[in-house]
């Protein structure tokens, strides 16, 4: 398997070596993307973006406390925590007994519980986190755990989702994540967490 995946990436590599620059985004029109109230101009920040990350069962946090909490209530007991957040947030669950690792080991995705990944922003007007390459060292680390928690620290709080498509920057991977992953495939039944995360924290750190 680990062949047959190194002989397809080494392709795509090789196709996407020859484009010279991105293809640009399409034109779209701004205002069809914005909702009602932000076109009126009641935008709300951190506090509108809690409300409607909420919305769609995400949990917004401001303090470590209340996510050491929640970890041990639901018993998630080991976990990936990214090593620039050691200071704050690692060394805390560490301390209060949690075991916390701070290299993801692919070999080992089934023993993480949680994983503590940075977020590169938020949209307040629809509750999106906004995961990038650059800024989540490993991309495995927030999408397979069963807790994922996106951190955010001096990040933007983009108050639309056209203020978030216009600074998306140079990142070849860029993920949208609006609450836990859902499907309704199955005879209109909602179920969260199929195909990733089933509990999605957003971590707000001044």
């Amino acid at each position: 398997m680990s062949e047959a995946r190194d002989t397809v990436m080494r392709a795509v590599r090789q196709a996407l070596s020859d484009l010279q620059e991105k293809t640009p985004l399409p034109e779209y029109d701004s205002e069809i993307l914005i909702c009602a109230k932000y076109r009126e101009g009641e935008v709300g920040g951190w506090l509108e973006f809690g409300e409607n990350f909420a919305a769609v069962s995400g949990r917004p946090l401001t303090e470590v406390g209340e996510l050491l909490v929640f970890l041990k209530e639901e018993g998630n007991d080991s976990g990936y925590c990214d090593p620039s957040l050691k200071e704050r947030v690692g060394t805390v669950l560490e301390e209060s007994g949690l075991k916390v690792h701070y290299e993801y080991e692919h070999d080992k995705v089934d023993d993480y519980t949680f994983g503590i990944t940075r977020a590169s922003g938020v949209i307040a007007e629809s509750g999106t986190v906004v995961l990038n390459d650059e800024d989540t060292v490993d991309r495995l680390a927030a999408l397979a755990p069963w807790v994922h928690v996106a951190v955010i620290e001096n990040e933007p709080i983009f108050e639309t989702i056209p203020e978030a498509i216009e600074n998306l920057g140079d990142s070849s991977n860029v993920i949208w994540v609006t609450g836990p992953s859902k499907t309704a495939d199955i005879e209109g039944i909602l179920i969260e967490g199929v195909h990733g995360p089933g509990v999605q924290i957003c971590l707000k750190l001044d």
